[in-house]
C-alpha cells in the first residue's frame, strides 16, 4: 500500500524527504556523544556544561502562589491573551528594574508562553514571501526558522570578537534593508555573554527609522548581570517603543524555565499584531502560572541571588579554563562563557571545527559543552551546573582543570 502521507508534507520541512534525511543536528551529536562516553566510562561522571536552563527551583514564594490559585475556581478557564493582573505587574516590573516608564498594561503589553512562541509568532504578523529578518548569529534561531516557514529571506549578522560581540548594522548592504522587516537581537548574548550599551541601542533605533524596519529584543537574559553592569532594556533608550517591541521572559531570570511565561512589550501596534497571531495559536497560560508570575515580578532580589551566583561561578570557570591556557573572559551578563577552541593538541588531535573540539571534551575528557561555528570556532560552557554548595563549585572547578592538566593545546 502506497504511504500517501509521506506525499503530504509541507515543503518547509522537507515536503517528500521529511524524517528521511541522515543529517545528526548537533544536539542530538551532543545527546550521542554523552551516551557513548556514559557506556565507555561508567566510573567517570560526566561534568555537563552545556545545559542552557537554571539549576535552580522557582523561588518557595512563587511556588506558593502557585499552588493557591490553582486551587481557585475562577483560575480553571482559558486566560486567552492574559489577565490584567499580569500584565500590570510587567509594567511596575519594567519600571522598577529596567526604568521603563509608563508602559500601558492593557495595550503595550501581552503574555506569552514563554519567549520561544513569541519569537515564533512575531514573524507571523509582518513576514511575506521575499521578505527579510535581519538576525544575528550565533544565536537562537526561532524566529529566522520561522522566518524561512513563511517564505521569507533571513539575512546574518555574525557576532565576533572584532565588534564586541555587537552586530555591525553598517554592513548590511541597501537593498537588503529595503526589503527588511525585522531586525532581531538578544543581549545579554546566548551564546557569547556579550552585553549591549544604550548608544548600541541609540544606533539599532536610527537604523530601523530609517530603514522602516520592527525591532525585536529577546531580552530573556537581561536581568542577569553582574560586575557593575547594570540590566538594561532596549525600552528604556527614547525612540525605542516607536520602532519595537521587547521579549521578556521569566524562565532565566526567576528560574521558571518549564512553567513557560514571558511577556511582549512595547510598540502598541506590534503588541496588538503579536496578540492578534497568538490568538489563534494558542488559549492562554494557565491563570495559576500568570499569578505565580505576578508574585515573581514583584520580587526582583530573586533574579540578584541567582546574578550573584552565577557571577561567582564564572569567576571559577575562567580562571580553571585560563590556567589551562584558555583566552577566556568573564562576561557581564547571561549565564554561558563563550570559549574560542584551540586548533589542536601538541603531538596529537587537530580541530578543524567548535564541533571537533566539543566531541574530543565529551569523549576523552567527559565534559559536555555546545558548540558555535556559525561565527568563529567557540565553545559554549554554562555556569548553571548542579552544585548544592560553594565549596562543591570549587571542587567541580577543580575537576575540569585536572581532567584538562597535561593537555597542550595549540590556539
Amino acid at each position: 500500500m502506497s504511504d500517501y502521507i509521506q506525499e503530504l508534507f509541507a515543503d518547509r520541512i522537507g515536503g517528500n524527504t521529511f524524517g528521511k534525511g541522515t543529517v545528526l543536528y548537533k544536539f542530538e551529536k551532543i545527546k550521542r556523544a554523552r551516551r557513548e562516553a556514559e557506556a565507555k566510562h561508567p566510573e567517570t561522571p560526566i561534568i555537563d556544561m552545556g545545559v542552557g536552563e537554571p539549576d535552580w527551583m522557582a523561588d518557595s514564594s512563587v511556588v506558593e502562589r502557585l499552588y493557591a490559585e490553582a486551587k481557585k475556581r475562577e483560575n480553571r478557564g482559558y486566560s486567552d491573551n492574559g489577565i490584567l493582573p499580569f500584565q500590570e505587574a510587567a509594567a511596575k516590573y519594567m519600571d522598577r528594574v529596567y526604568g521603563v516608564e509608563g508602559l500601558d498594561p492593557v495595550n503595550e503589553i501581552c503574555h506569552s508562553i514563554g519567549s520561544k512562541p513569541a519569537l515564533a509568532m512575531i514573524p507571523q504578523a509582518f513576514i511575506n514571501p521575499g521578505d527579510v529578518a535581519i538576525v544575528t548569529v550565533p544565536g537562537y534561531g526561532v524566529l529566522a526558522t520561522m522566518t524561512k516557514f513563511l517564505g521569507g529571506e533571513v539575512y546574518n549578522l555574525p557576532l565576533t570578537p572584532e565588534n564586541h560581540f555587537l552586530p555591525d548594522l553598517d554592513s548590511v548592504p541597501a537593498d537588503i534593508a529595503k526589503r527588511a522587516k525585522l531586525l532581531y537581537f538578544n543581549y545579554p548574548n546566548n551564546p557569547t555573554g556579550a552585553v549591549a550599551s544604550p548608544e548600541f541601542f541609540r544606533k539599532v533605533i536610527a537604523f530601523a527609522k530609517k530603514n522602516n524596519i520592527v525591532v525585536v529584543s529577546d531580552a530573556a537574559y537581561a536581568a542577569l548581570t553582574f560586575d557593575g553592569y547594570a540590566p538594561l532594556s532596549f525600552l528604556s533608550v527614547p525612540g525605542a517603543k516607536d520602532v519595537g517591541v521587547e521579549i521578556q521572559s521569566l524562565s532565566k531570570a526567576f528560574n521558571m524555565t518549564g512553567w513557560r511565561l514571558g511577556f511582549v512589550a512595547g510598540n502598541s501596534k506590534v503588541v496588538k499584531a503579536f496578540a492578534c497571531i497568538k490568538d489563534n495559536n494558542d488559549s492562554g497560560q494557565f491563570k495559576a502560572i500568570q499569578y505565580a508570575g505576578v508574585e515573581a515580578l514583584s520580587d526582583p532580589s530573586i533574579t540578584d541571588r541567582s546574578a550573584a551566583k552565577y557571577s561567582r561561578r564564572h569567576n571559577l570557570l575562567v580562571q580553571a579554563l585560563s590556567d589551562v591556557g584558555f583566552k577566556v573572559q568573564k562576561p557581564k551578563g547571561s549565564f554561558y562563557l563563550y570559549a574560542q577552541v584551540p586548533k589542536g593538541i601538541e603531538g596529537g588531535e587537530v580541530f578543524k571545527t567548535a564541533e571537533d573540539f566539543s566531541q574530543w571534551l565529551i569523549r576523552e575528557k567527559l565534559i559536555s559543552t555546545v558548540p558555535w561555528d556559525d561565527a568563529g570556532h567557540f565553545v559554549r560552557f554554562s555556569v548553571t551546573f548542579i552544585a548544592d554548595s560553594e565549596a562543591a563549585e570549587i571542587a567541580l572547578m577543580t575537576e575540569i582543570k585536572h581532567r584538562l592538566d597535561g593537555c597542550k593545546f595549540i590556539w
